[in-house]
């Protein structure tokens, strides 16, 4: 790896002696773990001599870190790839890689490769560290490639040296395991990320240390189940662990992790957080569903009651702490009295937030196969009574914070200069009036609320 990015380096300096000046362009589609794959792959670019672009167009390197969570998103980055074929038809030497969970399926590589002829090679999710090798082969005037899926996946590997080039000077992702052996029925990750895989822990600690001592003041620890973190080391290190021992680390900074499995979430990970004094008292923890029954067909091993017993947990030893969840409506085969009983847990757990979904049947998966899909009239109707529920929840946990003075991290780049906004340790959103420098913590008086985030004046 770090020879092909030296070689690379070498051909674009060539470039820039010649007056071209070669930049590169990433289109991410899906979740914080792709932000943070797209982090390396931008790491990977500026290592080899190319300068970042906000658009595609005039660059010599294209790269589109894909999602395969909903059809939806697969459709919208297939629609976005579409749109270079005129880029690469103006200027044949741009070089365009495509990578991520949609490719990391072995029919939609295939469709790349004899569908998109302007696409230079694609790359499964565990090939990252192969990206500088795949650029240098074109470079060299090298064919196409696109991956045996099944095999790249089955590896292991892993490096450590990958160079990354955060777009926060201020937040940062930190994956600390790869890969998913939960087998959920509706999910396509365990087939397009691999089986879980643990970074040591000292490797962790290390890229921690050095994010908090460059002034990093946000860290959120990624994991496909992050309360499995460590069962595939001998460390014998969990990933509580792993947040005490992050906790002592010096430095004024927060500490946030995604996503937990209910089925994993132990007591001492409850502990750990409340003990902390950096981790945030926010707590992700997906529900899914409300139903017993859809529980089990989902494969998610707990019971609706266990799952409530969690929340009582957190909130028993961190009273202010701000909980969030992933809900899905319409999976195949729920009945009213299934989706009422989502509605019953949702209204005793009382989330201040949640991630909705609509069953979108991914292939390959158990769930894809199944009888008695729902129509998708009857999952968009409840859908809409799924968001009118939470709304009213999230409406009345806000408000509650009216009048309180809360500790809020200004966002790096404000929208608008004239509305900054910020995360409070809760990682609610809220609009700051005041003057607000990006990246420092500031008392912020809560002064409104709304379903959506909170309004507060700088004290």
């Amino acid at each position: 790896m770090l020879s092909s990015i030296r070689s690379v380096r070498e051909l674009t300096d060539g470039m820039r002696a010649r007056g071209i000046s070669p930049k590169f362009y990433i289109m991410t589609f899906g979740c914080q773990q792709n932000e943070a794959d797209s982090e390396r792959l931008a790491g990977f670019a500026d290592a080899m001599g190319y300068k970042p672009s906000h658009v595609p167009d005039g660059c010599s390197l294209i790269l589109v870190n894909t999602c395969a969570v909903r059809e939806h998103a697969e459709k919208k980055a297939l629609s976005c790839i579409g749109q270079l074929k005129h880029i690469k038809a103006a200027d044949p030497s741009v070089i365009i890689g495509v990578g991520g969970c949609m490719v990391s399926q072995q029919h939609r590589a295939d469709a790349l490769k004899h569908s998109y002829p302007y696409v230079d090679f694609s790359f499964c999710t565990t090939e990252l560290w192969r990206v500088p090798e795949l650029i240098l082969d074109r470079l060299r005037g090298g064919r196409r490639r696109f991956p045996d899926v099944a095999a790249s996946l089955s590896s292991t590997d892993f490096s450590e040296e990958v160079p990354v080039l955060r777009r926060s000077r201020t937040r940062a992702w930190v994956s600390v395991m790869y890969g998913c052996n939960n087998f959920c029925s509706y999910c396509i990750v365990p087939y397009v990320r691999g089986r879980e895989r643990s970074r040591l822990p000292e490797d962790i600690l290390s890229e921690v240390r050095g994010l908090v001592g460059g002034g990093c003041r946000d860290i959120t620890l990624l994991g496909q189940n992050v309360n499995s973190y460590g069962h595939d080391l001998d460390s014998g290190v969990t990933f509580a662990d792993l947040i005490r021992e992050i906790s002592r680390l010096d430095g004024d900074f927060r500490l946030r992790f995604m996503t937990s499995h209910p089925k994993d979430a132990t007591d001492d990970l409850i502990a750990a957080i409340a003990e902390s004094r950096v981790a945030s008292r926010h707590f992700h923890l997906p529900l899914q569903s409300g139903s017993d029954r859809v529980l089990a067909v989902m494969n998610r091993h707990y019971t609706a009651e266990k799952y409530l017993g969690i929340i009582e947990k957190l909130r028993a030893a961190m009273p202010d702490i701000v909980i969030t969840s992933d809900i899905m409506v319409g999976f195949p085969g729920e009945t009213e009295d299934d989706f009422a009983a989502t509605l019953g847990v949702m209204r005793r757990a009382r989330f201040d937030m949640i991630y909705s979904f609509i069953f979108s049947p991914r292939r390959g998966t158990p769930a894809a196969r199944m009888a008695e899909q729902i129509p998708e009239d009857v999952k968009s109707e409840r859908f809409a009574r799924l968001i009118e529920c939470q709304n009213a929840i999230s409406r009345e946990k806000n408000e509650s914070a009216v009048g309180q003075t809360l500790r809020v991290l200004a966002d790096d780049g404000f929208d608008d200069p004239a509305d900054p906004t910020g995360r409070t340790d809760g990682n609610k959103l809220v609009h700051i009036r005041g003057e607000a420098i990006p990246g420092e913590f500031y008392s912020v008086k809560i002064t409104r609320a709304d379903t959506f985030g909170l309004y507060g004046d700088i004290i």
